[in-house]
């Protein structure tokens, strides 16, 4: 007798949505959206965080759903004061964001404090975000006016920021 297989075809378990708490669903929270956007194909992803090292980007599981989504016409935005952290602590996303450089856009607003400067999940469809990163209180929706109002504050640093975290580091 053989083990029934996984479907692959299955739907995916819907986002979570509403206020929730706690480190690990924060994890799992973003784990489950990068899966959701490549199943669902979603058309761009906005990041926006002060450094995302507390971000799950470097785990495989992460790096191979962002593999799945990535296609010709797809866009990665993001915005974080700065890259240094990401880059000592996300080596596979380093990667990932090289290979895949003509779909990433990335900006610093170096000068954004905490409350300027969302830690956040934006996409067509659905928004998270991290109201309290010290006790990752995080709240996510579906609603349009959440994701509209969220856009609106994540282009307001993007339009004070400069490009950043360039794919290729060029020296002399």
């Amino acid at each position: 007798m053989t083990e029934p297989q996984a479907d692959e075809t299955a739907p995916l378990p819907p986002l979570p949505t509403g206020r929730m708490q706690g480190r690990q669903v924060f994890l799992d929270t973003v784990r489950q959206a990068f899966d959701a956007a490549a199943a669902q194909g979603w058309s761009h992803i906005t990041l926006s965080d002060p450094d995302f090292v507390d971000w799950p980007l470097g785990e495989r599981v992460v790096v191979d759903a962002l593999n799945r989504w990535a296609r010709r016409g797809r866009t990665l935005k993001m915005l974080a004061r700065n890259y240094d952290q990401l880059r000592l602590q996300h080596p596979r996303f380093v990667q990932w964001r090289v290979t895949w450089a003509h779909l990433v856009e990335a900006h610093a607003c170096v000068g954004a404090s905490g409350a300027e400067l969302p830690s956040a999940i934006g996409s067509p469809v659905w928004t998270l975000e991290r109201l309290d990163p010290l006790r990752n209180t995080l709240v996510a929706s579906v609603d349009a006016e959440r994701r509209v109002a969220l856009q609106e504050r994540v282009n307001e640093c993007w339009h004070r920021s400069t490009p950043s975290f360039p794919a290729s580091q060029l020296g002399l």
